[in-house]
């Protein structure tokens, strides 16, 4: 040996392989995870919290302060009010807006007459930011499921282009002849 590294066709595919960074089979695991987990967000979190929303919409009306501020959104933030005589808090449902106001917000809320503590701001009870954010993580998974479609379709390619020995056109023959 003269000293100087000697790298077959096999080292040399690796350190190709190597500075490219992840295969495609990474992104296609990747892609497939992140599509699942933001389908899942919008189908078991996001939509339940939309109907739950609306379903208060014919509940009793008073009004409140923000307790506790907080992330509303993902269902942090409570609030005070008064409900048949008696002070009540209760915690905001995930899909509430609002998370921006300081504690001691005054607000208008509706509760179920049953169970003062189900309780969410007037101006969410039509879903709406829920079914935004369902739409959106929806989409979300949708993309995401559409790149691991791709990245299948890469890994299937590069299988078949690496199981397929290469064909060089003979020499000699012509064209139509």
């Amino acid at each position: 040996m003269d000293g100087t590294p000697h790298t077959g066709a096999f080292g040399t595919h690796r350190q190709r392989t190597a500075a490219a960074g992840p295969g495609p089979r990474a992104a296609l695991l990747a892609s497939l995870v992140l599509a699942l987990l933001l389908g899942a967000l919008s189908v078991l979190v996001m939509l339940p919290a939309a109907r739950h929303l609306r379903s208060l919409q014919d509940g009793e009306r008073a009004r409140a302060t923000l307790h506790t501020g907080g992330a509303c959104m993902a269902g942090h933030c409570r609030v005070e009010f008064e409900a048949g005589g008696r002070t009540v808090v209760a915690d905001l449902p995930a899909g509430s807006g609002g998370g921006r106001s300081p504690a001691g917000t005054r607000l208008t809320v509706r509760y179920r007459a049953d169970d003062p503590r189900v309780a969410a701001r007037e101006e969410d009870v039509g879903g709406g930011g829920a079914i935004v954010l369902a739409a959106m993580s929806g989409g979300g998974a949708l993309l995401f499921l559409t790149i691991s479609a791709a990245a299948a379709l890469s890994v299937a390619r590069r299988r078949h282009a690496d199981a397929t020995p290469d064909r060089a056109p003979r020499e000699g023959r012509r064209p139509g002849g």
